[in-house]
């Protein structure tokens, strides 16, 4: 379970970061050249949405990279990172995959122990 969290951490955050890319670049293109009537409008809180931009892929891949090791650790911030990009973006046809993924490995992280050692993560 340690590996999918990995895994799946991992995915969630490339494609995190991806979205985090274009949320990030459409807010500044905003702020720079202003609205387009009809087109293109500035976000309510932009500072939000940059910084979920910012955070949510490097918590997911750091989660990802931390799940073999420290599950719990690695899990937690994979379980934060798939909440702050739900709070930010809204569940939707882009952030669905990463949402999910993200989610999904922190829950395998958190549940993953070593069947080959005495006792659990905790």
């Amino acid at each position: 379970m340690r590996n999918a969290a990995l895994v799946l951490g991992l995915i969630g955050g490339v494609l995190a970061m991806i979205i985090g890319f274009f949320v990030y670049g459409y807010t500044v293109f905003i702020d720079w050249f202003g609205e387009i009537p009809d087109l293109a409008y500035q976000v309510d809180n932009p500072e939000l949405y940059r910084t979920m931009a910012f955070l949510s892929p490097i918590l997911a891949i750091a989660g990802g990279a931390m799940a073999k090791a420290r599950a719990l650790w690695g899990g937690v911030l994979m379980l934060i990172a798939s909440a702050g990009i739900w709070y930010a973006f809204g569940f939707g046809v882009f952030t669905m995959f990463p949402i999910a993924f993200c989610g999904i490995g922190g829950l395998l992280a958190i549940a993953a122990g070593r069947p080959d050692e005495e006792h659990a993560h905790f």
